[in-house]
């Protein structure tokens, strides 16, 4: 579902399409989400297991300084949308990272101190 923006019809935000889950054995919780989720990772490595179900992206990230899962929102341009989020009251936590594939990564926390996860795929 595309929401088109306000300010300009082609800045669109797809949605949430990722979530990605904090854990400490990550033995356990792939045997968990296996479970729950009832499909195969689609992604299986020691830093990150990924699933692809119902549309979503459900990963789990070992080691990781998150301490609850974390959305994240698609969106067409996504140093346009950080430069719409931060003017309205937001602020960056981490900048664009391509983490593989073209696909860029970044997160705002907005004013209460949650953090927003943004994905923008090439």
């Amino acid at each position: 579902m595309n929401i088109p923006s306000e300010k300009d019809p082609a800045m669109t935000v797809q949605g949430i399409k990722t979530v990605l889950h904090p854990v400490t054995d990550l033995a356990a919780a792939k045997a968990v989400y296996t479970a729950l989720l009832g499909v195969e990772p689609t992604n299986d490595s020691p830093y990150y297991v990924g699933y692809e179900s119902g549309g979503q992206q459900i990963g789990l990230v070992p080691n990781s300084d998150m301490t609850s899962p974390l959305a994240h929102w698609h969106v067409s341009d996504i140093e346009a949308k950080i430069a719409e989020v931060t003017a309205a009251g937001a602020t960056l936590k981490s900048s664009p990272k391509d983490v593989g594939g073209g696909r860029l990564v970044a997160t705002v926390v907005d004013p209460d101190g949650n953090v927003l996860g943004l994905i923008q795929d090439r």
